[in-house]
């Protein structure tokens, strides 16, 4: 009876939540291959061509995830993130099938779209925690369950090289490893408890409707209606919130102008990472099997020197500076965002960001790298892409110097509009 007590205490504690995700997390993201998908693809495992990874694979990523994040977005909050978890396994999981046992174009593709939606459920792993712990409490969680999944994909990728350096594992053996490794993170996901509100649908003044009180019957057409007319008008109610919640949130001047620093710089990253690896087989093909691909890092300079300097450490040291200034600089404005902000606000926030991101990260896509736009090679895709990070900055550099400018002109009207941002972003 008392081991009884100590267990049910166990799970109402923020901690048994927490682990359990950070299980999940950690599982989920120990990807050996990752560092190596370029190679897998090109060589003799699937004999694909550069050309078809480059400009037929790949950008099948960046529309779906377009298509799909937002449904799954309203989709995770609806379900209250718990069943969208074991989805998201189900999904990683078939994604690593299909990267072992088929080998045509078409099935790339697909496996493609099937990531994308292991991408866009990420809002679940990052949600969850803030509906079944207390608020004072988020801050630490959201270390522990950030900090693990960043080990996760360190363990993944210096895994990965070992195993491929030392020749200890084929490419379908380490696929073989991944495919166990997710399976664990699918067997936690039952164990998670589920949240009783989450933070748009479930809120807690209005978790149950008016007439809750009433037995609903299945064979009684006229209640089925009415309880399908409450759902409409709470999905109605839930959106017009969402509306305004983004029309408040985005009158904040300083809030705006971070976030569109956000959409901008993590457009040009998420190219930069998805198809760095080509780049690296274009420049020393030979070199790759063994050096560690799993490196992390930014800036246009970095990005031009990867471009134009004909070697692969060279290539390796910019993508770690690159990797590492956008992490520091995406942290600063993730930070400069949510001060102030809600939960609710700060994932509507982060959502509609990165919903921004993806839009402009598609007409890159379309533009450059699809065949059936300019299709470029990858040389100058990544031209480029150095070319936009340098105008991103030049634009960001214009403004600060025309706020120096206007501060020391009307040094009254600068501070009132400071104030104000402040005050509009709490």
């Amino acid at each position: 009876m008392e081991l009884k007590m100590r267990w049910r205490s166990w799970k109402s504690d923020w901690r048994y939540a927490t682990s359990l995700l950070c299980t999940y997390g950690f599982f989920s993201t120990v990807k050996p291959l990752e560092p190596f998908l370029i190679p897998f693809l090109t060589g003799p495992d699937k004999n694909l061509t550069s050309e078809q990874v480059n400009n037929r694979i790949l950008p099948v990523w960046t529309y779906s995830y377009l298509a799909v994040l937002v449904p799954v977005f309203l989709l995770t909050d609806w379900l209250r993130y718990k069943p969208v978890l074991f989805f998201q396994s189900v999904a990683l999981f078939v994604t690593n099938a299909l990267l072992l046992w088929t080998k045509s174009v078409a099935a790339m593709q697909a496996t493609q779209f099937v990531y994308s939606v292991v991408t866009a459920c990420d809002v679940a792993y990052f949600s969850y925690i803030y509906s079944v712990i207390e608020v004072k409490r988020y801050k630490k969680a959201t270390s522990y369950i950030r900090s693990v999944q960043l080990l996760g994909y360190t363990v993944g990728s210096v895994l990965g090289q070992v195993l491929v350096s030392f020749d200890l594992m084929s490419y379908d053996n380490i696929l073989v490893l991944t495919l166990v490794l997710i399976a664990v993170a699918m067997v936690v996901t039952p164990l998670l408890p589920l949240p009783k509100k989450s933070m748009f649908f479930h809120r807690k003044n209005h978790d149950a409707p008016e007439d809750s009180g009433v037995d609903i019957h299945m064979g009684s057409n006229e209640e089925n209606r009415s309880d399908t007319q409450t759902s409409t008008r709470r999905f109605g109610k839930v959106l017009s919130l969402l509306w305004q919640d983004f029309v408040e949130c985005y009158s904040s001047h300083n809030l705006l102008i971070w976030s569109l620093w956000w959409a901008l710089a993590t457009c040009g990253y998420n190219q930069t990472v998805n198809y760095v690896q080509v780049l690296w087989e274009h420049v020393e093909p030979s070199q790759n099997a063994s050096i560690y691909n799993g490196l992390s890092g930014l800036g246009a300079a970095s990005l031009f020197l990867m471009t134009f300097i004909g070697n692969i450490w060279v290539c390796y040291a910019g993508y770690v500076v690159f990797k590492c200034l956008y992490t520091l600089l995406i942290t600063i404005a993730m930070y400069q965002i949510a001060a102030g902000l809600s939960v609710e606000r700060y994932a509507l926030v982060f959502g509609v960001n990165t919903f921004g991101a993806l839009v402009l990260q598609t007409i890159l896509v379309f533009v450059v790298v699809d065949s059936s736009g300019l299709g470029l090679g990858i040389i100058p895709q990544f031209t480029i892409y150095a070319s936009y990070f340098a105008a991103i900055a030049t634009v960001f550099l214009l403004r600060r110097i025309f706020t120096i400018i206007t501060s020391r002109s009307d040094p009254f009207t600068f501070n009132n509009k400071q104030s104000f941002s402040q005050v509009s972003t709490a």
